[in-house]
């Protein structure tokens, strides 16, 4: 039982600091590799970024004088230390297609994404939750095997459904068809209904089926009956005894599943000209415009760390006995 229960002398202490040194360590580490892999990417591409960005029909002078000006006449090994020594004073480079810092263009959009995986995370969270623990309660010991089925098979079919895919429905049947929202651009709350709900429905779907399982094995806990005998109100039960204690492998799968919307988020937005860092990519790769997909790439995998980082965090909170202890 994870509720009201305290770490043990062992666990405090030299083995918090422990944890929070590995983890930290293993954070600094990833960044480094995502760092490096981003660097190498405009090396490793065929072709020149700069050639394709001003044209065919520049001229060779031009083309050296925009190279040199990039850093790019300059050693490998040289370059990497600039671009070690630009991201530690905050330059991420400059846009080879708009000559506009890299930084600038990704403050710009960044809020739009965050906007639409944010809200999109906590609709998830907030209809999987009750979703979740209810049908527990409904179907355990074999009860309602109908509404179990019925259940299991539709969770299953949405949380399969690929998030570009129930996009392009949901705008057919509600934007095409319908005409209740608007299916394109950033404009008032009604733009937001269908990339949230493109994003929030499959997550959604997962979650409350994990959760489901989690619960009714929760169910059966002694400390659940000893909370039955003493006649405590059913809402007590569930959300203060037996909810915290189904949460430790939703929240591992939570964190996935967030790390996966935040990269969602590019099929969604293009699908909805949606004005964030998705559709931004995506045109930045077509344009072969490298340093601004290096600094995209960068932010999303940052993101993706972070959120591995805080999954870790919320496990060691509430099971500090066996999370730290396996760190």
């Amino acid at each position: 039982m994870l509720t009201g229960v305290r770490p043990p002398r062992g666990f405090t202490g030299n083995a918090w600091t422990r944890f929070a040194a590995r983890r930290l360590a293993r954070l600094l580490i990833s960044v480094w590799v995502l760092v490096t892999a981003a660097f190498l990417m405009i090396h490793l591409i065929p072709g020149d970024p700069v050639r394709v960005a001003l044209g065919p029909t520049a001229s060779p002078e031009l083309v050296e004088a925009r190279r040199a000006a990039l850093g790019l006449d300059q050693p490998l090994w040289l370059q990497y230390v600039h671009y070690l020594g630009g991201l530690f004073s905050g330059d991420t480079g400059t846009s080879v297609g708009t000559g506009l810092p890299v930084s600038e263009v990704i403050a710009d959009r960044l809020p739009a994404t965050l906007e639409l995986a944010g809200y999109a995370f906590l609709i998830a969270v907030v209809v999987s939750v009750p979703v979740g623990v209810g049908m527990a309660v409904l179907t355990r010991r074999g009860r309602r095997r109908k509404t179990e089925l019925a259940f299991t098979s539709t969770s299953v079919v949405l949380g399969a459904v690929p998030e570009f895919l129930l996009a392009v429905g949901l705008v057919y049947v509600f934007g095409v068809q319908l005409g209740w929202v608007p299916v394109a651009g950033r404009s008032g709350l009604g733009s937001y209904v269908l990339p949230v709900l493109a994003l929030a429905v499959g997550p959604a779907a997962v979650l409350a089926r994990l959760l489901r399982v989690e619960t009714l094995s929760v169910l059966e806990a002694d400390y659940i009956r000893t909370a039955r005998a003493k006649r405590l109100p059913d809402r007590i039960v569930y959300f203060r005894h037996a909810l915290p204690n189904a949460l430790t492998a939703t929240i591992t799968v939570g964190g996935l599943l967030l790390s996966a919307m935040v990269a969602g988020t590019v099929l969604v937005e293009n699908v909805f000209a949606w004005p964030g860092l998705g559709t931004t990519i995506v045109e930045s790769i077509i344009a072969k415009d490298y340093p601004l997909v290096q600094g995209i790439v960068l932010v999303y995998g940052t993101a993706v760390l972070l959120v591995n980082l805080a999954v870790d965090v919320a496990l060691a909170l509430l099971d500090p006995r066996s999370t730290i202890k396996e760190s």
